[in-house]
């Protein structure tokens, strides 16, 4: 039998490089304005990346589950949003004026956090079953949840922004390791470190993980297999939920308010996140550090076009210009292989 070939460093490089156009072309797009725009590379700015790349870090993680088994989730940004306002007004503090649910004594953070990730299963399991049982498209199944969330958090928040949170949960949250040279790392980063060994581990060494790429390689294989994909598919879109919860969660201490607009295009962020790092939209394909490059060079993108100048409503043209391009790669490295 012939020996396969060994390519060289550069032939590598090449294969690399036309694999993932987009994200190379943002790199050096940074090198650029970094070498021409002063602070660029100031250690603040890179805290400030690392803080908002950890947060759709995580909402992410949530959406590629569903990207894997050729699904979606267009109320990944509601549920965020959602998540925040019941975190915000439950970690309200007791001597606030503007506290929106009265009745309620000061609340303890760690038990607010459990009733946020209570109403994310709650979400994702609706979703789930609204796939799965009543067979409707994810993509329409989520558009409508979309706006019944949307809808919920406008009625419990009566419209308002939320805030006079408890000094512990903004503390704590924002809190950050080391100073070197303004440096610091947040403990944001420590949390989507975490989440995303745990999704590692289970989309590599579960069986879970095995079933969700059968499902997205092709789901009636999987199902003739033994594969339960109705069961696989809630899992899967409960633990997005749960994901968003958490995001939702973070995000509000972070902001150090909440509203239910909050977490608007969210679901478009991580898919695009996703599909920028590898995540095929056609589904089966999708790893986690793939997605983590892919968060933090469409949020690089966001730097870029700041640090450039760009009007801040021509930001939305470019970002939405990016994510075709980038599903559109992906589609036609769909066809090639076929």
């Amino acid at each position: 039998m012939e020996a396969k070939k060994q390519l060289s460093f550069g032939e590598r490089l090449v294969k690399v490089v036309t694999r993932n156009p987009i994200v190379f072309l943002l790199l050096i797009a940074a090198i650029v304005v970094g070498c021409s725009v002063e602070n660029f590379f100031s250690w603040g700015n890179l805290t400030n990346l690392l803080s908002n790349t950890a947060i759709r870090f995580l909402i992410a993680l949530g959406v590629s589950g569903c990207l894997i088994t050729k699904g979606t989730d267009l109320s990944a940004g509601r549920q965020v949003g959602f998540a925040a306002v019941i975190a915000g007004i439950m970690c309200q503090r007791g001597d606030y004026n503007g506290r929106l649910w009265k009745f309620l004594p000061e609340m303890n953070i760690g038990l607010v956090f459990l009733v946020v990730v209570v109403f994310g299963v709650i979400w994702g399991l609706i979703n789930g079953f609204i796939v799965t049982k009543l067979h409707v498209p994810p993509f329409i199944a989520t558009l409508g949840t979309q706006t019944i969330i949307y809808g919920i958090s406008l009625v419990i928040s009566d419209a308002q922004p939320i805030g006079g949170f408890q000094k512990i949960y903004t503390t704590l949250i924002n809190g950050r390791i080391g100073n070197v040279r303004g440096f610091h790392l947040p403990y944001l980063l420590f949390v989507a470190a975490v989440f995303g060994l745990i999704f590692w581990f289970i989309y590599n060494k579960m069986r879970f993980g095995k079933y969700m790429y059968a499902i997205g390689g092709n789901d009636v294989a999987a199902e003739v297999s033994g594969v339960n994909t109705t069961r696989t598919l809630m899992r899967i879109y409960t633990t997005a939920g749960i994901m968003y919860a958490v995001a939702g969660y973070l995000l509000a201490a972070k902001s150090g308010g909440a509203s239910a607009s909050m977490g608007q295009g969210y679901e478009l962020e991580a898919i695009a996140g996703c599909t920028i790092g590898g995540v095929s939209t056609t589904g089966g394909i999708g790893t986690v550090p793939g997605i983590l490059i892919g968060v933090l060079v469409f949020e690089l993108l966001k730097i870029i076009l700041q640090f450039l100048g760009v009007n801040p409503y021509y930001n939305y043209v470019v970002q939405g210009l990016v994510i075709v391009l980038a599903v559109s790669l992906d589609i036609r490295k769909y066809i090639a292989k076929k």
